[in-house]
């Protein structure tokens, strides 16, 4: 399977609210030479495919109900205050969660387990101190999702655990602190001459371990019904995965390589045997990219066998290798986990697959091909994943793209077993009732759909709060978003 070696587009790729039919969209995939499984119409009522509910089978989650096939992703807002605790404002994103009718929320936010964990002086995180006001979190969520839908018992709410890892900025945004598993030859030298990553030694990865449980306990004392031992986009658990050539008991063979998550797993059942776990994971990659003289995502030049990846071909690092993840989503099953949550790449070194777009964002590239071929791999690649682990409650992602067209997609892909649950990501910022549109079947509030500005991403890589500054008004209000608007890559371009 391939990814980013796509010809480059001689124009920008052609946005997709332009198209205004279903047989329009059709043949523009046909057009692509792209294969994305549709729907003729999306079915309502509780027979239909996104309406089904699901039972949980397997772990601490069996006999757990989830009223639908709607998933929210865990997303970070950058405005926690400084010892971590939410504001205001991450209430107000988890309210709107709680208020979008998505029956599965994904862990809500990526909380760290410690503070030198921290991606942003701005991230929660998980202690003693901060228990009462994740607490208040989840009950605000509960609060609204109860209000707008009258019951909250088949709706599951997780906590996301986190460290960053190589990408930690605990105290200043423009201050890295990174705590990397492995030497990598291309994103070692991205950091600046005066920052020396020294990869954690075993006895440091296995204390981390112990933290992440301790996390896991407090989640639970929360009232979190699971939590999320995060294992994507190049954090800190993602990275290990990719660690073919480190030494010790976390490298080298795949055994060594999820030994982090096992040590994890072991330490929750002793602890919180009724907590559930799920595990999010990059189960592809490549090559990290930048951005080229044409302005487009172009993949880095680098030696072979490339040995720093996961899911990844090491003499092709374009393109993916299913082998090891299969792998990975068997050893979940041993584990006794259920919930999988099925995501790609990362945003640091190629956002194009972790997150397709149409615009950059302030420090990004064009894309190297048509974001639809992307969304594609997303969809199939999980789809493969599901069919060969089917035991597997699987959450899929790149779906917030397809705007208009998301909902006919999202129904193929449940319908025909591709995946159990379609999770929305930068859409539930600007759109969060979205889901609950789809499954009542009213027709789409296309003036909220999200079109993949980026402003959600240039917000908080400039130091500036997460938003939907283009479509939501609350955020087109505030001062940042002059300052966003000023920062992007073609200010006012696609602003309809």
């Amino acid at each position: 399977m391939s990814d980013g070696a796509l010809p480059r587009p001689r124009t920008r790729p052609r946005p997709l609210g332009a198209l205004k039919t279903l047989a329009a969209f059709r043949a523009h995939l046909q057009a692509l030479s792209i294969k994305l499984g549709t729907d003729d119409a999306v079915a309502t009522g509780p027979d239909a495919p996104l309406a089904q509910a699901f039972q949980l089978r397997h772990g601490a989650g069996a006999g757990v109900h989830i009223g639908n096939r709607f998933c929210i992703h865990p997303m970070e807002g950058w405005d926690g205050d400084s010892d971590g605790r939410p504001t205001e404002l991450t209430h107000r994103r988890w309210r709107r969660f709680g208020e979008s009718g998505a029956k599965l929320i994904w862990g809500g936010e990526a909380v760290a387990v410690r503070t030198d964990g921290r991606a942003n002086p701005n991230q929660l995180v998980i202690n003693t101190a901060n228990l009462s006001s994740l607490r208040a979190l989840r009950e605000d969520l509960l609060h609204a999702h109860q209000v707008r839908y009258g019951r909250t018992d088949d709706l599951l709410v997780g906590l996301q655990l986190t460290h960053s890892g190589r990408y930690a900025r605990p105290h200043r945004r423009e201050r890295a602190e990174p705590m990397p598993v492995q030497a990598h030859p291309l994103l070692d030298a991205r950091f600046p001459p005066d920052t020396e990553p020294r990869p954690m030694d075993d006895d440091a990865l296995t204390t981390l371990a112990a933290a992440f449980v301790d996390a896991a306990v407090l989640a639970a004392d929360a009232g979190f019904a699971f939590v999320d031992v995060k294992h994507c986009h190049g954090y800190l658990a993602h990275e290990l995965l990719g660690a073919h050539l480190r030494p010790g008991l976390f490298g080298g063979t795949l055994e060594n390589r999820s030994r982090f998550l096992g040590l994890i797993v072991d330490g929750i059942r002793r602890r919180a045997p009724h907590l559930g776990i799920g595990v999010r994971v990059s189960a592809v990659d490549t090559v990290p990219f930048c951005r080229g003289p044409d302005g487009h995502g172009t993949p880095e030049a680098t030696a072979l066998p490339y040995r720093c990846g996961f899911g990844v071909r090491a003499d092709a690092p374009t393109e993916f290798d299913l082998e090891e993840p299969i792998a990975f989503l068997k050893r979940l099953r041993e584990l006794g986990i259920e919930l999988c949550n099925i995501t790609a790449g990362s945003p640091y070194y190629n956002p194009h697959l972790q997150r397709p777009a149409l615009y950059p964002p302030s420090d990004g590239y064009d894309p190297p091909g048509d974001p639809l071929h992307f969304v594609a791999a997303h969809v199939t690649i999980t789809a493969a994943l599901k069919r060969a682990v089917p035991e597997l409650f699987v959450v899929g992602t790149g779906y917030s793209y397809l705007q208009e067209f998301l909902p006919f997609v999202a129904q193929h892909a449940v319908r025909t077993g591709g995946v159990d649950a379609v999770g929305i990501g930068r859409l539930a910022l600007s759109y969060p009732d979205f889901p609950d549109d789809v499954l009542r079947g009213r027709p789409l509030d296309r003036h909220r759909l999200c079109r993949t500005f980026s402003d959600c991403t240039t917000g908080p890589r400039n130091g500036l709060v997460s938003g939907c500054f283009p479509l939501d008004p609350f955020y087109r209000q505030r001062p940042e978003a002059a300052q966003v608007k000023a920062l992007r890559p073609r200010a006012g371009d696609g602003q309809s």
